[in-house]
């Protein structure tokens, strides 16, 4: 029998943020029923910083074992805890290049990234967000500082400038059995313009926030998300080409607000 379910990649550096990016990962697998799979990459001069040849094979060795262990750990206690199927792995060697190649074989429907103001040394900063997007055209989840999702419950959701693609993705409707109602729309307006973006399904159903577009636009929007409890906001991918930005939506709420995202399919 084919197996339907969703599967979910998570991308960890095994550091700080990784306790918080797995459960995002955790949390989104449990509202859509999806699998979950686990994927930790270094470079290997990361690993091993001596010239001595034999230092540098245990060292590696070392690291394996490390790694291999943790991991273990980490999908054990999941499958534990919260009953999913889930399976890890790692690789060492370069970055972006075993990060695609792991896309390539495990074929997610969603990805899910580490908190994206790492340092650049660390898996998850924000060159490796820019070559996930480039690279995976599906959706991307991005884990932020605050509001994270917590495993069996509910979440707030919020929509950002009428984000609708998140809405016809298969598992719109069990993302939205575990949303609380209602649901939060936040917009970022030019009022001496018309506008005429497309809405979001049953909007009529929505609390919505209307900001001015100005220098201080994401900075309040980034306040009002959190003074709202918003764990998870929804973002399209795209923004109007017909715009004259040069800066899109997407990056600017990437690199200025703290709740989580989740990035619409290209």
């Amino acid at each position: 029998m084919k197996n339907n379910k969703c599967k979910i990649l998570v991308l960890s550096d095994l550091k700080d943020t990784a306790e918080n990016t797995i459960n995002n990962g955790v949390s989104l697998a449990k509202m859509i029923d999806a699998e979950i799979a686990l994927f930790h990459v270094k470079k290997h001069t990361d690993i091993v910083e001596r010239d001595n040849q034999f230092s540098a094979i245990r060292s590696l060795n070392e690291e394996h074992n490390n790694t291999k262990n943790t991991i273990n750990r980490i999908v054990d206690s999941i499958s534990k805890d919260y009953n999913l199927k889930v399976s890890g792995s790692y690789a060492f060697g370069k970055v972006k290049e075993e990060i695609r190649n792991c896309i390539k074989v495990s074929n997610p429907d969603i990805i899910v990234l580490g908190q994206r103001d790492s340092s650049p040394l660390q898996l998850i900063g924000d060159s490796i967000t820019r070559f996930v997007l480039k690279e995976f055209k599906g959706v991307v989840m991005i884990s932020g500082n605050e509001n994270a999702l917590v495993p069996n419950e509910q979440m707030t959701l919020g929509v950002f400038n009428g984000s609708n693609k998140i809405f016809s993705t298969k598992f719109s409707k069990d993302l939205i059995t575990h949303t609380k109602a209602p649901l939060k729309s936040f917009k970022i307006v030019n009022s001496q313009q018309e506008t005429n973006s497309a809405s979001v399904e049953n909007e009529e159903k929505m609390e919505e926030f209307v900001f001015e577009q100005n220098a201080n636009a994401m900075n309040t929007l980034s306040s009002y998300l959190l003074k709202n409890n918003i764990n998870l906001l929804c973002v399209d991918r795209a923004e109007d080409k017909t715009k004259n930005t040069t800066e899109t939506s997407l990056n600017k709420v990437i690199s200025q607000v703290n709740v989580s995202l989740l990035v619409s399919e290209a």
